[in-house]
């Protein structure tokens, strides 16, 4: 009967803590943990009050977009360096509307996100923040305001200096540009280059906005380098021009620039085994051309895209003047799509002609092919006529490629991938005695093919190949190369 009696409850020492952890506090004792406990709950509380805020001002905008309001005046803070009239030719024509158009709360939104986009698109600030006020005139309308955009200006100067690889030549650089130069989005840079092959180049250009919505640049420069072609060609070139072009458009949707050259070409610096097509070739030249091109690219990686497509077209005109008339088109593509994780099927293909006019036909103006960035497995230039060793060029081309790129095995993450390719392709000199169909046809029906295995480095912003390969058809005068190849470069077939 004992154990039935009622029991009394345990007495309690004063001020004891009965409370039971509602929020997953921890041990007060321990302050570093409720010290951490404390300050993650403060930032809870305050995150839902500022998503509480934002719920309310949501609905309260979207409550009144059909509100009467009206844009009185557009002011810039910050941009000391802009000139007003640049500001006044991008914003003006946003806040110009049509007959039928009603000021509201909701066109008054979408003209200042318009304009703040335009501002961040000229790329000369760090940072805009745009503010909407009563009007401060006192003329003003009730219903109208003012649009204040807060900035800061990017720096104006920029200087660097560099060591790059790239296209299988190594070197150093040099560049200096000027941001926002005469106060209207102008970039002034200059940039001078020493390298393995190409020996010196530099080149000073200056572009500006064409229009009020920025997609439309122009852009004028002159540029010089001095190249050593001695590895194929037993002769240095030395080129100096200058090139005016309009450049609009975006990659991802087509971007076209056109534009005008002037070059002054030199072949010199013979060496005694030059060949009698070269020494033919040597001297000056001067090409006088127009030129359109057409670019888009969608790939998710430039270097290692694993999906999206790239496309180019390129034509040009010589003949404007100077000692050679000529037409010259090239195309390129690519493709690439992921079969399944971790392994990647790239396709990609190249062509072009040129066709002369009359005047010279000069060795600078002629293609080339054939090295680690081009038909692989093959020497660098090496395809195509040739006389003795050098490599003459050709007015023909066409070179495809098939690559699978795949992971390391359970290092999916390492920017190292293996690499397993077929090649394709062949330079040749056309002969206008033959309808220009006979030549295409004759050279896709006589290919150069190689194919290798071997890996690929992602090194930002270049790409690395170490190959293992063979040529498994060549013709008699393409220069060839078995085994290990290196290449180092931005564009790869």
């Amino acid at each position: 009967m004992s154990d039935l009696e009622p029991q009394a409850p345990p007495l309690q020492p004063p001020l004891h803590n009965t409370s039971s952890p509602r929020d997953r506090e921890p041990d007060p004792t321990d302050i570093e943990k409720y010290r951490k406990w404390w300050e993650e709950r403060k930032l809870r509380k305050l995150r839902g009050q500022y998503e509480s805020a934002l719920v309310q001002l949501s609905e309260l905008v979207n409550g009144n977009l059909s509100t009467p309001l009206n844009i009185a005046s557009v002011r810039v803070r910050g941009a000391t360096r802009t000139r007003e009239s640049f500001l006044g030719s991008i914003i003006d024509p946003v806040l110009q509307r049509s007959h039928d158009e009603v000021p509201t709360l909701g066109t008054v939104l979408h003209k200042t996100k318009e304009i703040k986009s335009l501002l961040e698109e000229t790329d000369l600030f760090s940072q805009v923040e745009a503010v909407i006020d009563r009007s401060r005139d006192p003329l003003a309308h009730p219903d109208d305001v003012d649009v204040v955009f807060l900035t800061r200006e990017k720096g104006r100067y920029f200087l660097n200096t560099s060591t790059q690889v790239g296209n299988n030549e190594g070197g150093a650089s040099a560049t200096c540009r000027v941001r926002n130069a005469f106060g209207g989005a102008e970039t002034f840079e200059a940039n001078v280059a020493f390298a393995t092959k190409t020996r010196m180049s530099y080149n000073a250009s200056l572009s500006a906005p064409l229009t009020s919505n920025l997609k439309t640049r122009g852009e004028f420069s002159v540029f010089g380098m001095e190249r050593d072609n001695s590895s194929f060609a037993s002769s240095s070139e030395g080129v100096r021009g200058l090139r005016a072009l309009v450049r609009t458009g975006s990659l991802p949707h087509g971007s076209h620039e056109v534009g005008y050259e002037a070059v002054l070409r030199h072949i010199g610096n013979l060496t005694p085994s030059a060949s009698i097509s070269m020494r033919e070739a040597a001297g000056q030249s001067v090409k006088s051309s127009v030129y359109h091109s057409w670019t888009r690219d969608t790939r998710d990686d430039r270097i290692l895209g694993a999906r999206g497509s790239y496309a180019k077209f390129f034509q040009e005109f010589a003949g404007l003047g100077g000692d050679t008339s000529f037409y010259k088109t090239e195309a390129q593509g690519q493709i690439a799509r992921s079969l399944f994780p971790g392994v990647t099927l790239s396709f990609a293909a190249r062509t072009g002609m040129l066709w002369h006019l009359g005047g010279r036909s000069c060795f600078s103006d002629r293609f080339q092919l054939g090295g680690p960035v081009s038909v692989r497995m093959f020497r660098m230039n090496g395809m195509g006529p040739h006389d003795g060793v050098d490599s003459l060029g050709g007015n023909l081309f066409w070179s495809t490629g098939l690559s699978l790129i795949s992971d390391i095995p359970r290092k999916p993450h390492w920017p190292v991938k293996t690499h397993l390719f077929v090649n394709a392709g062949r330079l040749d000199a056309l002969d206008k005695s033959r309808p220009l169909l006979d030549n295409v046809l004759g050279s896709i029906s006589k290919p150069s093919i190689s194919a290798g295995v071997g890996l690929v480095y992602k090194l930002d912003p270049v790409r690395v190949e170490v190959n293992f390969g063979v040529p498994l058809v060549a013709s008699k005068s393409d220069g060839t190369r078995k085994g290990f190849q290196v290449g180092i470069g931005l564009d790869f077939l």
